[in-house]
């Protein structure tokens, strides 16, 4: 079975769809099956991969008026697949407060496909709203992106909190993959201090893997590709490539031991 990550922080502007598109990426370069799920109303994923906007999309899905299986579409990496956005979403959380379950949504379609992929990645809105809470309650886990800037901390208590709301009443599994340090800059004292802060807030629950400030990162979505495909050998998609080796290293199977193999 697929593991499904969202990546969620309230903070708009803190790397969630940067890091989103570029860790689906290179898991999917790692040849895992992955997909990507756009469901955030802007829809940044959806065109950074390369995916135009006026297809079926997530809102279609989770408004039940289409199969899942009818909306994800294959992108130009061989491993990843996308399940895009489009402007749409914009109403689907006014439209979802009528409806029996809102919570579970996008979890009840998931159900069909996730034995299809090895990882399946949520680019959450900057926003606690349905959307978000429907990621949350449809994944394992959730990964924390944290800008290297003043305000870093701001906010994720709230967003702690709605992750233990979700915990007690929908998804009682859900952990916190990784909080991942965006946006650093050596240069400056300032993001070294965050590093510390966070460290100091949230232990072990931090990638090893930083992402640093990188131009490259920044002009990839103009040419709507992840930052490995547009500058292979930057920092960003070095950067990136090492968090998705994390990731992978830290979600391995188990090895058999010799007394079960005997077993």
């Amino acid at each position: 079975m697929g593991k499904i990550i969202a990546i969620a922080n309230q903070k708009g502007g803190v790397g969630k769809t940067t890091t989103s598109i570029n860790l689906s990426a290179s898991v999917a370069a790692a040849e895992k099956k992955t997909l990507l799920i756009d469901i955030d109303p802007q829809a940044n994923s959806t065109s950074g991969i390369g995916i135009e906007k006026g297809n079926n999309s997530v809102y279609e899905v989770i408004i039940g008026i289409e199969q899942i299986e009818n909306c994800v579409l294959s992108s130009f990496m061989p491993f990843l697949d996308i399940l895009p956005s489009n402007i749409n979403l914009v109403g689907a959380e006014v439209e979802m407060v009528a409806m029996a379950a809102r919570e579970t949504l996008l979890k009840q379609h998931l159900n069909s496909i996730v034995n299809n992929y090895d990882y399946i990645f949520i680019d959450c809105p900057p926003s606690l709203g349905l959307l978000t809470l429907n990621a949350l309650t449809a994944a394992d886990s959730v990964i924390i992106p944290v800008q290297c800037e003043y305000f870093a901390l701001e906010g994720l208590g709230q967003l702690l909190n709605t992750i233990n709301i979700v915990k007690k009443h929908y998804n009682k599994d859900l952990a916190i993959e990784g909080v991942l340090l965006t946006m650093f800059d050596q240069r400056l004292r300032l993001s070294n201090q965050v590093v510390e802060e966070v460290k100091k807030y949230f232990g072990e629950k931090v990638f090893k893997t930083i992402v640093h400030r990188n131009v490259r990162i920044s002009e990839s979505p103009s040419f709507a590709k992840p930052v490995i495909l547009y500058d292979a050998i930057s920092t960003g998609a070095q950067n990136y490539m090492a968090l998705a080796a994390e990731l992978l290293q830290k979600n391995k199977p188990e090895k058999i031991t010799s007394n079960d193999e005997q077993k």
